[in-house]
């Protein structure tokens, strides 16, 4: 398989995966990529604005687009919108580079939400309290993030967590 040398950050909206990728692409010297800004610069509107006017499905397969293209010159660490994990072929990208998977719980993601929302970038997919929606969403995603997980990092401060998503891609440094 063709390794990229992609540092991929997954995990559920506001578990951190911006302000980590920001900072570990930093000390790494690499460039850093957000799919979902990405996203939003490729069509020229927002996220929710974009849903609204095309649906889910037309979403998840621009979503895909953006992946492969953002993937595609390696040797970035890419930040990955929350659902990027739900179709196979993001699945397949996410594979040929070293994945990380921020972990938070349900209710540390329902407060960071609910103290930055953050409407345009990151539309309710379930129309239900914010508390209510990172239940399920994080119960539905919870296997495939683990699923392509190369490591799980969980409960630290943003330092720490770059530190320990430092020391994991070292170990991983034969992918590069």
């Amino acid at each position: 398989m063709h390794k990229t040398g992609n540092i991929f950050l997954i995990g559920p909206r506001a578990c951190g995966k911006t302000c980590v990728g920001r900072a570990l692409a930093q000390r790494l010297g690499m460039e850093f990529v957000d799919t979902d800004h990405a996203f939003v610069e490729a069509v020229g509107m927002d996220i929710a604005s974009y849903v609204e006017a095309n649906g889910w499905d037309a979403f998840r397969d621009e979503e895909a687009a953006t992946l492969r293209r953002e993937a595609e010159p390696g040797g970035r660490v890419i930040g990955c919108g929350g659902g990027i994990i739900l179709r196979e072929e993001n699945r397949a990208v996410l594979a040929r580079g070293v994945t990380l998977y921020l972990r938070a719980g349900a209710e540390e993601l329902a407060r960071r939400l609910m103290a930055d929302p953050l409407e345009a970038q990151r539309p309710s997919l379930t129309g239900k309290s914010v508390a209510e929606e990172v239940r399920e969403v994080l119960a539905a995603r919870a296997e495939l993030y683990e699923g392509c997980a190369d490591h799980v990092i969980e409960g630290r401060d943003l330092d720490g967590t770059v530190d320990r998503a430092l020391e994991i891609v070292k170990t991983f440094s034969e992918r590069f």
